[in-house]
């Protein structure tokens, strides 16, 4: 016989004879008999992947790059290895695939605005199909998006135009609000001639405060009608 260690993490295949002998087992000692028996390892802890750049086709007709990463874990360690020669490659495969047909079934503007949306509906497709092979996707995440040079310049332009015009009613906003206050302010002072007096003052006091060789006085109204009458 000889001693095989299984850790907490890993659980153990063993085949008699070609013969699949029970479920998995460990962790702990487990005891094999040699030329009879074949072990192998699987080891259930979340393992991820990266999914190379893919070229995809938008349904807007939009040519992106693509890629993204993917975390999975082994849930059936004997199905994972009767059922599939490598799960891991496997895994990548449907992951691949499944990542180009999804984003081709979307436009350009629902792939850069839902990206979590993406991630939540390649996880319920890639589960059905990897389930059967002993095999939990957990989590995709798409890293980055990469547009087309002409593209890019498209949108960089489009976003400035778009600032440029709301800048544009911000300050006619500005302005109109503006009108409406000196307005107001007129009227206040057509009926009260003492208060644009003082405004006469503050003016003064701002420009004595500015250090101006010449400072002219304005004469108030009233004053100079009298001398028109006489």
């Amino acid at each position: 016989f000889l001693v095989k260690i299984v850790q907490e993490y890993e659980r153990a295949v063993i085949f008699r004879l070609g013969q699949l002998l029970g479920g998995a087992k460990g962790p702990g000692l487990l005891w094999i008999i040699p030329c009879l028996d074949t072990f192998r390892k699987v080891d259930l802890r979340t393992v991820s992947f990266d999914i190379p750049p893919q070229e995809v086709l938008t349904k807007d007709s939009v040519t992106i790059m693509v890629d993204a990463v993917v975390y999975y874990r082994v849930f059936n360690p004997t199905v994972s290895i009767t059922k599939v020669e490598n799960a891991n490659y496997a895994t990548q495969m449907l992951a691949q695939t499944t990542l180009r047909n999804m984003l081709g079934t979307k436009s350009l503007a629902d792939i850069l605005k839902d990206s979590e949306e993406m991630s939540e509906q390649m996880e319920a497709v890639l589960y059905p199909a990897s389930k059967n092979w002993g095999i939990k996707v957990e989590r995709v995440n798409l890293k980055d998006v990469k547009l087309p040079t002409t593209l890019q310049r498209a949108m960089a332009a489009e976003a400035e135009a778009t600032r440029d015009a709301r800048a544009k009613v911000i300050t006619a906003e500005g302005e109109m609000k503006a009108s409406h206050a000196l307005k107001e302010a007129a009227n206040v002072m057509s009926e009260s001639p003492s208060a644009l007096q003082l405004r006469y003052m503050q003016t003064l006091t701002e420009i004595a405060s500015e250090r101006n060789s010449t400072i002219v006085f304005p004469l108030p109204i009233d004053f100079i009608s009298n001398f028109m009458k006489r």
